[in-house]
């Protein structure tokens, strides 16, 4: 396979359903042959008994595209190109109005590992269950009569993914595999392809991308890459679908230090502040070398933190007795605006997904998060007090295939959430470096410019989020240092300041609603009580001034990032 590039063999097809075959994605410049060593990007991963590849060129199946709703269907593939002696799980479906951009799982038996069972740990499925079918529906913008099959497992075994036929006829049993029991493990819906209620009245069935239900560092799920089935929109049940789970806990696909190296040097975004940004971000030696003060318990204590943090108390647990504030004399507003010539990012390298991908999560430091603004239509509050804080840490991850070392998304930590972005719908600034926007005041990351909203963007309602392009920018593929690889072992020192689990500023606490009271007084009558409703969802995190801890004291240090 072409690296970078996804295909799709499409049969003949009516004139209609050409009209919505997404573009094939391609990253915008060619993927370089990474440093050698180990497994990975050699294409495939043992995993255990099993042995398992990402298949990218399919052949269409079925697809729809409504006539009401512009954008509004999916279309579905067919996995093909499958090598001898590999097995799908099942079949891949997208929205229409994205570019082709996905996998299927193969695998097949792995002849050098042990059994654990006298069962094998593949069998064929014994039939199908028909779960959907389009069949009494007859809109032109359909290809033809589009049929979802739930592969009924022998017993001890597991389907992993539907089947779709264009047609009433049943798939033949050899073209998909079940896994043994005790190979899979639990997984959950976690995206809307299509929901078939609002395009096919009284067919109840919302079709969903899977992904496992345990994930983070130390998760043993694999995602497939299939869809399930719902036609019960009152339960959670997915018809008992699984995905499969890394049994090798020495995680050989995983890249060594010097294909770390490559990957940041290749993929490592633009990080872009905001033209107007006044809190620009800092290296912590700098924070440190002009004059962050340590405190504990109320009391300022005289001795200076030194470049490397090793004086802070490390370890344990963040007991609220200590925190770190800005020097208390004239150096206050300088090191409060930070020094952007001294930024750098620090990067943590985890498994995720069962060690099928890397997540480099890139953490960046501000010493000051400053004040936000509030939208209220067409009008702006700039607040004084509201969401402002003593040291910041923000931070996006990028998540990378250890089947062939591509970016496949990344992800946008927003405050207290984020969002995962596939790479397709990325902004590229070089060659296959993206750019990662940090919002005015409050740096969090986003994949586009603009203004984005926290509270209701329906109703022009909430905290300013502003993006912009501008010359204030750190190149996050040049300056970087790794801070945490665990499952390297010795090969990387973390610093002592990461080891310091309390806040990286003080907590005081103000009258918050006090800045909101003279908002809501402005405001008609009428109007108050949905603008107080939105406020009062916004994180409390906006409504003290609370410094935060450190990257190893966030949850998703070991876990999942957050969505």
């Amino acid at each position: 396979m072409e690296s970078g590039k996804w295909f799709c063999w499409s049969r003949r097809v009516p004139s209609h359903a050409n009209n919505i075959e997404p573009q094939l994605f391609s990253l915008p410049s060619p993927i370089p042959e990474w440093p050698q060593g180990g497994e990975f990007a050699k294409g495939r991963i043992c995993i255990g008994e099993l042995e398992v590849m990402q298949i990218t060129k399919f052949e269409c199946i079925w697809s729809y595209l409504s006539s009401e709703e512009k954008g509004e269907g999916a279309i579905f593939y067919k996995p093909s190109d499958i090598p001898d002696g590999f097995f799908s799980l099942g079949h891949y479906g997208q929205p229409c109005d994205k570019p082709l951009h996905g996998f299927v799982l193969a695998v097949r038996e792995n002849a050098q590992s042990q059994s654990v069972s006298s069962l094998p740990a593949l069998q064929k499925p014994l039939d199908y269950t028909l779960i959907w079918s389009s069949d009494d529906f007859t809109e032109e913008n359909h290809d033809g009569c589009g049929c979802f099959w739930l592969p009924i497992p022998p017993e001890g075994y597991h389907a992993l993914g539907f089947l779709v036929t264009n047609g009433p006829g049943k798939p033949s049993v050899e073209e998909v595999r079940c896994v043994r029991h005790d190979l899979t493990d639990t997984c959950e819906a976690h995206e809307l392809i299509l929901d078939m209620e609002t395009v096919f009245p009284a067919l109840s069935c919302q079709i969903w991308r899977t992904r496992p239900s345990s994930r983070g560092m130390f998760g043993t799920g694999i995602s497939i890459g299939t869809f399930c089935c719902n036609t019960d929109l009152t339960s959670e049940d997915l018809f008992n679908i699984r995905c499969i789970k890394n049994l090798d806990s020495s995680l050989k696909a995983m890249p060594n230090l010097e294909q770390i190296h490559a990957l940041i040097k290749h993929y490592g975004p633009a990080l872009m502040f905001h033209p107007e940004e006044i809190y620009l971000p800092s290296s912590v030696s700098w924070f440190f070398e002009n004059g962050a003060t340590l405190y504990k318990n109320d009391i300022k204590l005289g001795e200076s933190i030194d470049a490397e943090g090793s004086n802070l108390p490390l370890g344990g647990k963040n007991d609220g007795e200590y925190w770190i504030d800005l020097p208390d004399d004239d150096r206050y507003s300088f090191v409060k605006k930070g020094n952007i010539d001294s930024a750098e990012l620090y990067v943590h390298v985890k498994p995720a997904i069962g060690g099928t991908y890397t997540d480099i999560a890139m953490w960046i430091f501000c010493p000051f998060n400053g004040p936000a603004t509030v939208k209220i239509g067409v009008l702006n509050f700039p607040l004084k007090k509201v969401g402002q804080h003593v040291g910041d840490w923000e931070h996006y991850t990028l998540r990378i295939s250890n089947f062939t070392g591509e970016l496949w998304s990344i992800y946008f930590s927003q405050h207290s959430g984020g969002q995962w972005v596939d790479v397709s719908g990325l902004e590229f600034l070089e060659g296959n470096k993206a750019v990662v926007y940090s919002s005015k005041s409050g740096h969090a990351s986003f994949p586009h410019p603009g203004n984005y909203l926290q509270g209701s963007e329906k109703l022009g309602i909430g905290v300013r989020n502003d993006a912009a392009r501008s010359t204030l920018s750190v190149d996050s593929s040049i300056r970087y240092q790794i801070v945490a690889a665990e499952y390297l072992g010795a090969a990387v020192t973390e610093p002592y300041w990461l080891q310091y689990m309390r806040e990286w500023g003080p907590t005081i606490t103000y009258n918050s609603r006090s800045e909101l009271d003279k908002i809501l007084r402005f405001l008609p009558h009428n109007f108050r009580n949905t603008v107080e409703n939105i406020f009062d969802s916004l994180p409390t995190e906006l409504y003290g001034e609370e410094g935060p801890t450190g990257p190893k004291e966030k949850n998703n240090w070991v876990g999942d990032e957050r969505w």
